[in-house]
This record gives C-alpha cells, sequence and structure tokens, in this order.
C-alpha cells in the first residue's frame, strides 16, 4: 500500500507539476501577446498623435484664410452699403426742398428789405437759409444781362451769349460766395454757408435792377444815370451786407478785412457788367 502510494503520490507531484508548468505558459503566452497588444496601441496612438501634430500647421492656415477672407468680404459689405447710402443721400432732391420751400410774400419781403439796411449791429441780425429766392434773382439777372448784350451788340466769339451769362452770373455767385465764407471762416465769423449765399443772392438784385433801368434810360455818351443808380441802390445792397457781417462778426481786423472784401466785389461787379457787356456803339450817337 505504501509503494502503491508513493508512486501515485509521485505520479500525482509529476502531474501537478506538469499542470502548473502548463498553466504558467499559457500565462506567459497571454502576458506577452497582452504586452504586444499594448505596444501595438501605443505605436497607433503615437502614430495617430504624429499625424494630428502633423496636420495642425494647415488647419490652423485653413483658419486662418478663412477668418481673413470673411472679415473682408464683411469690410467690403459695409464700406458698399455706407457708400450706397451716402450716394443717395447726395443724390435724393428731398434734401434740397427745405431750402426752396418758402412763400412768395416772404420772397418779396426779403427783396425789399435788401435796401433796408439795419443799423443794431450789438447782436447778431437774422439771414434767411433758403435758396430759392437767390436762384430767382440770379436767373432775372440772366435774362437782364442777355437784354443789354443784345442792345449793345456785343459779340461773342467762343461759346453763345447764353452760356456767358449763365457763366458770369452763376460763376460771380458761387465763387463770390465762396470766397466770403472762406474769409468769415479765418475771421470767426458765425454764419454757415448757405446763408452766405442767400445774402450774396438777395444782393444780387440791386444789379438786376441797376442794369435794367440803366439800359431803359441809358443817355448815349453820359453814364451820369447809371453812376447815381449805383450809388443809390448799389449802395444800400451793399450796406446791407456790411452790417450783416459786422454783427457776426468779432475783431476790428477782422470786420475790416470782411467788409471791405464784400463791398469791393459787389461794387466792382456791378460796373464790370455795365461797361463790359453795354457798350454803345458809337454809330448810335447820330440817332
Amino acid at each position: 500500500m505504501a509503494a502503491f502510494q508513493n508512486p501515485s503520490e509521485g505520479s500525482a507531484v509529476i502531474d501537478m507539476s506538469t499542470l502548473e508548468d502548463g498553466a504558467g505558459l499559457d500565462d506567459d503566452i497571454s502576458i506577452a501577446s497582452s504586452g504586444e497588444e499594448f505596444v501595438d496601441v501605443r505605436k497607433r496612438e503615437r502614430a495617430t498623435s504624429d499625424t494630428s501634430d502633423e496636420g495642425d500647421p494647415n488647419l490652423a492656415k485653413g483658419l486662418t484664410g478663412a477668418l481673413g477672407q470673411t472679415m473682408a468680404e464683411q469690410v467690403w459689405k459695409t464700406g458698399s452699403q455706407q457708400a450706397k447710402k451716402a450716394f443717395n443721400l447726395y443724390a435724393n432732391i428731398d434734401i434740397l426742398r427745405p431750402y426752396f420751400d418758402v412763400e412768395p410774400r416772404k420772397v418779396m419781403k426779403r427783396l425789399l428789405h435788401t435796401f433796408v439796411p439795419s443799423r443794431v449791429i450789438s447782436i447778431p441780425q437774422k439771414v434767411a437759409s433758403e435758396l430759392y429766392g437767390p436762384l430767382m434773382i440770379v436767373f432775372t439777372l440772366i435774362a437782364v444781362l442777355l437784354y443789354n448784350m443784345k442792345s449793345s451788340g456785343h459779340t461773342v466769339r467762343e461759346g453763345t451769349l447764353m452760356g456767358t451769362a449763365f457763366f458770369v452770373c452763376f460763376g460771380y455767385w458761387w465763387g463770390t460766395s465762396a470766397l466770403l465764407y472762406f474769409i468769415a471762416y479765418i475771421c470767426n465769423t458765425h454764419i454757415a454757408a448757405i446763408q452766405v449765399l442767400s445774402l450774396t443772392g438777395y444782393a444780387l438784385v440791386a444789379h438786376c435792377v441797376v442794369l435794367f433801368l440803366g439800359t431803359a434810360f441809358h443817355s448815349v455818351g453820359s453814364h451820369s444815370m447809371f453812376y447815381l443808380m449805383w450809388a443809390v441802390f448799389g449802395g444800400l445792397s451793399t450796406i446791407k451786407m456790411v452790417l450783416v457781417y459786422l454783427s457776426r462778426t468779432s475783431g476790428q481786423t477782422q470786420r475790416l478785412v470782411l467788409t471791405g472784401t464784400c463791398a469791393a466785389l459787389h461794387l466792382l461787379f456791378l460796373l464790370y457788367l455795365h461797361f463790359a457787356y453795354h457798350n454803345i456803339v458809337e454809330a448810335l450817337e447820330g440817332i
């Protein structure tokens, strides 16, 4: 029994060792395979991370380019909208409506007040901010000037009489207004550009009166009638303008510069219109 048990015990030991060795081999194989799989997973993760790292610069460049293009499109869209708004604003005739919305009664009143100077210069005098009256006066001056040119036999080498009259009258109105506004701005005169245009335009009613009466009652070879009307009507309208600028300007030197320029331009232009476009033909002296 003992001999039988020993072999069996020995075989049992041998079998157990064999089993244990087999189990250990399987465990080693499984561990090795798990380690290889882990290494493969790490390699794949590294490859993926490397690929992602390599793609980041391209992705950043693409995002930067798309962002820059979007910003450029937004800036262009905003600029085009602002340009369209500005164009529509200046192309819209409604912005000029307040400057021409005036009653004829007020226009006639302002025409008469052109020859009635106000002696109060301690406070700024009121100036009309409308262009209907001045525009009609300029058109009237153009018609009177055309009548003077035709009656005196005036000829124009280049252009037409109508074009010359338009250029002279509108050129004086706009040019003188621009010059006076520039001087008024330098002299710190409290007056707007539209007021300067209105004041200069209304003052041209004296030119219309003097030129028309000078043509209708002109005596050949004598300019005494013209000089008399030039001094009366031209002088009154000039004083009116000068007092308006005086009431809105502070400083003696500034007042002298602005009012002297205004008076000189106003009166000299009337002399120019008379002697340049009202030359009486010598052959008419015998009539």
